[in-house]
């Protein structure tokens, strides 16, 4: 493994509950990454998320993709501690198998482009080969002092009504 848990925390922001990735096994700098997480049924969500059918939520199998591709940027950014990165969009989700407890998540995350701010990766999750699900993700860097300054587009729109 190229990183643990506790090396994944040194770059991302996330901590449990949330964080989604337990381990880097494959890296190629500004070009792809491989992620694992280990889905046990430990996990907060499967006491809602069914009763006698556990299923990990597929926004969080798309949560783990990004976090897994912000690591590919994130290791890139010399001040990477004063950053964060949001999502600007998700398209082409497609969710192709249930993922269940006891399973082992395989990430991968390729980057399609990145320009200054902005960065566009495709994904794909896998358990055992089966695809899981897939998408496209980009997102934009910013300043963690300016994090929650900008007001959200639709905020904005909304506020003209």
């Amino acid at each position: 493994m190229l990183m643990d848990a506790v090396a994944i925390q040194r770059l991302l922001p996330h901590r449990y509950p949330f964080l989604m990735v337990d381990g880097i096994v494959e890296l190629e700098s500004l070009k792809r990454i491989v992620g694992i997480k280990n889905v046990t049924i430990n996990e907060y969500y499967f006491q809602g998320h069914f009763p006698g059918k556990p299923v990990m939520p597929g926004v969080l199998i798309i949560e783990a993709m990004a976090q897994t591709g912000g690591l590919l940027c994130l290791l890139e950014i010399p001040d990477r501690d004063k950053k964060l990165l949001y999502f600007v969009a998700v398209d082409d989700a497609r969710f192709r198998r249930p993922v269940q407890p006891g399973e082992q998540l395989r990430i991968e995350m390729n980057l399609l482009f990145w320009r200054r701010d902005f960065c566009k990766l495709a994904g794909r999750a896998t358990v055992d080969g089966h695809l899981c699900a897939e998408a496209t993700l980009m997102c934009r860097m910013v300043d963690r002092d300016m994090a929650g300054a900008e007001p959200a587009a639709t905020e904005t729109a909304d506020s003209t009504k």
